[in-house]
């Protein structure tokens, strides 16, 4: 059987499946001239089963497969290496066909990873404490190398099938690619696709207030907001996207965020000595907070190669987390992990050792 179609598909580059919705799938295989239901077919194949082509899906006919690999292609990204913190964190370095590159970090859990994948190649914010903020902004990733970096770390380690949690808080700034950041999101959380729960699924962000109101109207994830300081002087200074969007309308995006009754936001503040770490800093940002259902994720700055700044004693980032906790906030203070292999919080950067044995 000759798809509908075939000749002329053979003379452009064929569209990737893993960059479609189910919904964009169907509409593909429907004007192929094939049964919709063939799509969830393929889906559960590509994302469940780890599939890495067309001769994999053996449920479904050869001639159809053989249809499909002439019209479309399935993706998929290179591990280069994957190295092991002494913690136990892991950070695995990808390859993309461009030849760029770009890194995931899995963090140990109690029976369970949680993965935390990147949206872009660099990063366009700046953000001054952000070693990923300091390279050079390549591009955007498409939804299949956001995807990707799941399938291919579910499918080809020992440790993949206990991949519970997905943050998206890896390199580059998700709202800033919205579009291929919602697609992903949506074949995330698809039934035929990795099949899990947004409550699972955390985005992070540096304050792009009108994608934050498009998310909360298009996506039901948890929303991590990249924080950092109590007022607009001192989150201009560390964060350039602040002189855009200042607080005042970050705060209000924020108040208007739906969350299920039992979620909470959360505020990523990341301590740095003499900057934003002083019991005044503290107590402006009880006050900065006031109203909102939320929870306060305290970070102590973790060093790169020639950064500037340092994190304050242990003492003082005590300090700062009782006075939260005095105003009735739920304040951790996050220890840094993977930071003997640069997978720590603001850490990734794509230029690791791009040589050597994958370290599983």
């Amino acid at each position: 059987m000759q798809l509908r179609g075939d000749r002329e598909g053979s003379r452009v580059d064929k569209p990737n499946l893993k960059d479609m919705t189910l919904k964009e799938i169907e509409g593909f295989i429907s004007d192929l001239g094939k049964e919709k239901y063939r799509a969830k077919q393929v889906m559960k194949w590509m994302y469940q089963s780890g599939a890495a082509s067309f001769d994999d899906m053996t449920n479904i006919s050869k001639d159809f497969r053989t249809g499909l690999s002439a019209l479309a292609k399935i993706s998929s990204l290179e591990i280069v290496k994957i190295q092991t913190s002494r913690d136990g964190t892991k950070k695995a370095l990808f390859k993309l066909n461009d030849g760029n590159f770009i890194e995931s970090v899995l963090i140990p859990g109690k029976n369970h990873w949680t993965l935390c994948v990147s949206t872009q190649v660099g990063c366009r914010m700046g953000c001054r404490f952000c070693f990923t903020g300091k390279c050079d902004f390549k591009r955007d990733l498409l939804p299949s190398e956001i995807t990707d970096q799941i399938t291919m770390l579910r499918f080809n380690t020992p440790y993949g099938k206990d991949i519970k949690n997905i943050v998206i808080m890896g390199m580059g700034e998700p709202l800033e690619n919205y579009d291929n950041t919602l697609k992903a999101i949506r074949i995330i959380t698809a039934d035929c696709g990795l099949a899990i729960s947004n409550r699972r699924i955390t985005l992070s962000t540096c304050g792009i207030v009108p994608a934050i109101r498009r998310l909360g109207e298009d996506a039901s994830v948890n929303l991590a907001v990249s924080l950092n300081a109590p007022d607009n002087e001192t989150r201009n200074f560390l964060m350039p996207i602040n002189k855009k969007y200042p607080l005042e309308a970050l705060i209000d995006a924020c108040l208007k965020y739906p969350m299920p009754r039992r979620r909470r936001l959360t505020f990523e503040y990341v301590l740095i000595e003499g900057v934003n770490a002083s019991l005044k800093d503290a107590v402006s940002l009880a006050g900065l907070l006031r109203g909102l259902r939320c929870k306060l994720n305290l970070i102590p700055f973790n060093e790169y190669p020639e950064s500037e700044f340092r994190a304050p004693a242990q003492t003082d980032i005590e300090a700062f987390r009782d006075v939260l906790i005095k105003h009735n906030y739920t304040a951790v203070i996050r220890a840094g992990r993977g930071g003997d292999i640069l997978a720590a919080c603001g850490q990734l950067s794509g230029r690791g050792n791009r040589t050597g044995e994958d370290n599983v």
